[in-house]
């Protein structure tokens, strides 16, 4: 028999029993080893293969985690359509009215009533297209519409006993190289004023309009035959006439407001505003302190007024400052000249303690004392009255009855419906609320990075 008579010894490990890394997942390969490993490309393409399939489940884990959470939200309910209406041609905007809705289409105007949204007629003269409208209810059965057209034409009519009543163009003119484009439109509550800002071609400017609503109402009863005569359009169920069309173009080319020769005479609005841009800063054309004493009219003054005085050369010798020390940068991105500012901002407000009017003149409390503007890259909110007596002329040069200066250029700005409270947003970021009836600020929020604020409402 054999007997070992020395230990067992155990071999030191080879090359071939190391652990390799693509041998891993051994416990998938053949047991038996009767099938050769797959070679180093394919052994890379499976493990590609297994990390999208790995993905694959994470993504789909994580979506069915989000679904499942989603349905433990409360589901909004979905609200279908009660009724429609058809339409000749686009509808591009509309405005309701008490029981009426107006519709700006690319060929004219319609009315539609909310009970059935049935047709009740339109305004199809001379085939233009309405890209803006605005409406408010008169009383009477008799509703006052604003409609700007692609042309920039700011189109007045008196809606009255389901006919439209064409008032006038505001801002036609003869020649049509002196023709202003309107920007936007806006009309108090109760169609007491509208106001229109219209850019020309080197120049921008608001023009504020007194509705003589009440006349026009007095008219409409003492003429009803009149005014359905005066129609732009009768109501069509299927189609308008040809011969309807064709007198209604004859008019409106004639003139304007040649329907309006006839009776009833229907007052035309009567221009009480024209608000310009501020001019930017120059310098003082005064010589000495005396002769700006002179434009004011009490006489009085604090101090002797000569640190006080800013002269042209002093505006220039800063710009030149200026110049010199940020040379580089202005010649980098170009210098950008100081523009008079085409865009404004505008509310009408309701009689305050700001606005005060005359002792002679009577104070309605839902009819506007105010208008409200700011112009765009400019620190003031500037107050107007318009309890300016109709027969005297329009200033050409008309300065604001109050300013409320801000730190920063006013952004945006939002009157709440009781048109106490005055959102100022600047371009720094920081809201201002004012309290229009006392006349100082209720609270100042600063948002967080300084970012613009385009737009503000009031909830």
């Amino acid at each position: 028999a054999n007997i070992r008579r020395h230990p067992l010894e155990i071999p030191p490990p080879s090359e071939k029993d190391w652990p390799k890394d693509d041998e891993e997942d051994f416990f998938l390969q053949d047991p038996d080893r009767k099938r050769d490993a797959l070679p180093q490309p394919l052994r890379m393409i499976s493990k590609l293969v297994m990390q999208v399939f790995e993905s694959a489940m994470e993504i789909i884990e994580r979506r069915e985690m989000l679904r499942e959470a989603q349905k433990r939200k409360v589901q909004p309910t979905k609200c279908s359509p009660t009724a429609e209406f058809q339409v000749t041609g686009r509808a591009n905007c509309l405005a309701v009215s008490g029981k009426y809705i107006f519709v700006g289409l690319s060929v004219g105007l319609a009315a539609f009533s909310t009970c059935d949204c049935k047709e009740i007629c339109a305004w199809d003269a001379v085939k233009t297209e309405i890209c803006a409208l605005h409406a408010s209810d008169l009383g009477n059965e008799s509703h006052v519409l604003l409609a700007v057209d692609e042309m920039g034409l700011v189109w007045l009519f008196c809606f009255h006993k389901e006919s439209f009543l064409l008032i006038k163009a505001l801002n036609e003119v003869g020649d049509i190289s002196k023709r202003s484009t309107c920007v936007e439109v806006v009309l108090s509550p109760g169609g007491d004023y509208a106001g229109v800002l219209l850019q020309g071609n080197t120049k921008a400017w608001l023009e504020i309009y007194q509705l003589p609503k009440d006349s026009w109402l007095r008219e409409m009863e003492e003429n009803p035959g009149a005014a359905e005569g005066l129609a732009c359009s009768e109501r069509r169920p299927s189609s308008t006439s040809v011969v309807q069309n064709i007198l209604n173009t004859f008019l409106l080319q004639d003139s304007p407001v040649s329907a309006n020769q006839s009776d009833p005479n229907l007052d035309l609005p009567v221009l009480l505003l024209t608000v310009k841009p501020p001019e930017p800063i120059t310098g003082s054309s005064f010589e000495s302190p005396l002769d700006g004493l002179k434009e004011v009219d009490d006489g009085s003054m604090l101090g002797l007024g000569y640190n006080h005085l800013i002269k042209d050369f002093q505006w220039e010798l800063q710009e030149a400052i200026f110049r010199s020390t940020y040379r580089e940068y202005l010649e980098a991105e170009g210098v950008i000249k100081e523009e008079i500012p085409r865009h404004a901002t505008f509310h009408f407000l309701l009689p305050s303690q700001i606005l005060q009017v005359g002792p002679d003149t009577e104070v309605q409390p839902d009819v506007p004392a105010g208008i409200g503007v700011h112009w765009d890259g400019n620190h003031n909110f500037c107050l107007y009255l318009l309890n300016h007596p109709l027969n005297e002329q329009v200033d050409s040069d008309l300065k604001p009855d109050v300013v409320w200066p801000c730190a920063a250029p006013i952004a945006c700005s939002a009157v709440s419906s009781c048109s106490r409270y005055l959102a100022l947003a600047g371009e720094d970021a920081t809201i201002t609320i004012w309290d229009t009836c006392l006349g100082f600020p209720l609270s100042v929020t600063a948002i967080l990075e300084e970012r613009f604020i385009r737009s503000i409402h009031f909830l």
